[in-house]
């Protein structure tokens, strides 16, 4: 049971496939249930701090029953993509469930596209990456690899990242300056990977490059089979799925800065520099996400064995309840900035 409760998340797909077969308001039944119902039943649950003793954690590392779980995220992910496709096409534009659809779908490039293209993205299997490459693909944001990994994992918790959100920074302002941060940083360290390789910028060993062509094709293919209507849908969930994830950036770092040293050089990223969260159903939701400065502390660190430390700064509640607090900055401000101030 401890392995199989992370199969929790797949209840979402579920969710989705429902949407697709109803109309009206039930098609925002996902949305509902992520950001409604899951906030509030955290509100009741305690937060479970328990982590691995030493030798089960041995054990549960190299278990790879959890790798399969996040594998299977892959023809999921890609299975509803298809059905989203011709779902929409034989939905009426100008009805509510054409709208709620969208959204389910966006939750579903969010969650398994774009988070478990994340955790695979860290893996030092090629096959393992290439997996998490086909999911950030379905949410049109390949290029987070490059950067997150090469960038934002340098430069955490300073201004110099576009991935950290200042204090008093709005929701809304910083969806703007992290993903478009974020893509042009992707842009030059690729770059500099090809320089420093002798090789030219634009050819396909640049992945930048190649992530553009995949894009490209993909969204071309679209458009060839199903028209513009589809392809427009197919961009608006691609957006939900990228502001989902900018929206979880925001409260991961919000407000954390890390000291320079006598030499001018930023310490260490410390477990002090991320927000976390032990609040159970969004643990299983986002495989973890929520433990964060552990994640950052140790990059290459499995999900499943992810710790809860007493010196990371926690959040009062789950991540789907920060996030839906997020988008009301003046309550956020007053709650998190108090707490900033106590670090």
């Amino acid at each position: 049971m401890r392995k199989l409760k992370y199969l929790f998340v797949y209840i979402l797909p579920l969710g989705v496939y429902f949407a697709f077969n109803r109309q009206d308001v039930a098609t925002f039944s996902p949305v509902i249930f992520s950001f409604v119902l899951i906030p509030l039943m955290e509100l009741f649950l305690k937060p479970d701090h328990s982590n691995f003793d030493h030798e089960t954690m041995i054990m549960e590392k190299n278990n790879k029953l959890y790798d399969w779980i996040l594998f299977m995220a892959v023809p999921v992910q890609l299975l509803m993509l298809v059905s989203f496709l011709y779902v929409i096409d034989l939905t009426p534009a100008n009805s509510l469930g054409f709208y709620g659809k969208i959204f389910s779908m966006g939750l579903l490039c969010g969650v398994l596209g774009i988070n478990i293209g994340h955790e695979l993205g860290h893996r030092s299997s090629r096959w393992e990456q290439f997996l998490g490459e086909i999911l950030l693909l379905t949410s049109l944001n390949t290029h987070f690899l490059p950067y997150h990994n090469e960038g934002h994992h340098r430069e955490v918790a300073t201004p110099d990242d576009p991935a950290t959100a200042k204090k008093d920074q709005w929701l809304f302002s910083f969806w703007v300056t992290s993903h478009f941060g974020s893509y042009a940083k992707a842009w030059k360290i690729e770059n500099n990977r090809m320089r420093k390789k002798g090789r030219p910028v634009f050819s396909l060993s640049n992945r930048m490059v190649t992530y553009s062509i995949a894009n490209v094709i993909l969204l071309s293919g679209i458009y060839y089979f199903f028209g513009i209507k589809v392809l427009l849908a197919f961009l608006m969930a691609a957006l939900i799925g990228i502001l989902l994830l900018e929206t979880v950036n925001y409260i991961e770092h919000y407000g954390l800065r890390r000291m320079k040293n006598d030499k001018g050089r930023y310490e260490r990223v410390q477990h002090v520099h991320s927000w976390n969260s032990d609040h159970q159903i969004g643990r299983l939701m986002l495989f973890n996400l929520s433990r964060h400065s552990d994640h950052h502390y140790k990059a290459s660190k499995k999900y499943q064995t992810l710790d809860s430390l007493p010196e990371s700064p926690q959040m009062p509640t789950g991540y789907p309840g920060m996030m839906m607090l997020a988008f009301l900055p003046p309550l956020w401000f007053s709650i998190m900035n108090k707490r900033i101030n106590h670090i």
